[in-house]
């Protein structure tokens, strides 16, 4: 199964680098496997399986359409499946019917690493105090305080829009510095 998401990645890539022999490829793989998934979704909701092929073309037109939204350094089998599964799901709404999809149809698929370290309070204080005092204060305000953009641009007589700047400056700058660390 590795080897066979390994391979899906791979053709995704070279697909989006403009290879349509490996799109064609991808597709060719995934169809059989999304239509054994949505023929599987719809027994489990009592639904008739004829309809699978739709719901198979409906899944293959929003990979098509959101391709550009895949990022290249994750694994391409647990986007594809989010879509797969969100498409189903909107399948068995059309039909009438509240239904729950099962998400271990899909835990195959899901990725097994583990989520990266967050950063400790100690290096999250240390990054705060190189911010420039605005930018320090507009995000204490906000993230720490909860404020909102309007009680923070009263508080700091500022206009929201210099707010919303300085917010994204220090989330920006924060974002870079804890990057190199």
């Amino acid at each position: 199964m590795r080897e066979r998401e390994d391979e899906w990645t791979g053709l995704m890539r070279s697909a989006i680098s403009g290879d349509s022999a490996a799109y064609h490829r991808l597709l060719k793989a995934i169809t059989p496997v999304l239509r054994a998934a949505a023929r599987r979704g719809l027994a489990r909701a009592g639904q008739p399986v004829d309809q699978s092929e739709d719901i198979v073309q409906e899944i293959l037109l929003a990979v098509h359409l959101k391709r550009h939204t895949w990022d290249v350094d994750a694994p391409f089998a647990p986007w594809l499946f989010a879509i797969a599964r969100n498409k189903l799901i909107d399948a068995l709404r059309r039909r009438g019917r509240r239904i729950f999809v099962n998400v271990d149809d899909f835990a195959e698929t899901l990725p097994d690493r583990s989520p990266a370290e967050a950063a400790s309070p100690r290096e999250v204080a240390a990054q705060l105090e190189t911010l420039p005092a605005r930018q320090r204060e507009v995000l204490q305000s906000i993230a720490v305080e909860s404020a909102s953009i309007k009680d923070t641009a009263q508080k700091l007589s500022m206009s929201e829009g210099a707010v919303r700047v300085a917010l994204h400056r220090a989330l920006s700058s924060l974002t870079a510095k804890m990057r190199e660390s």
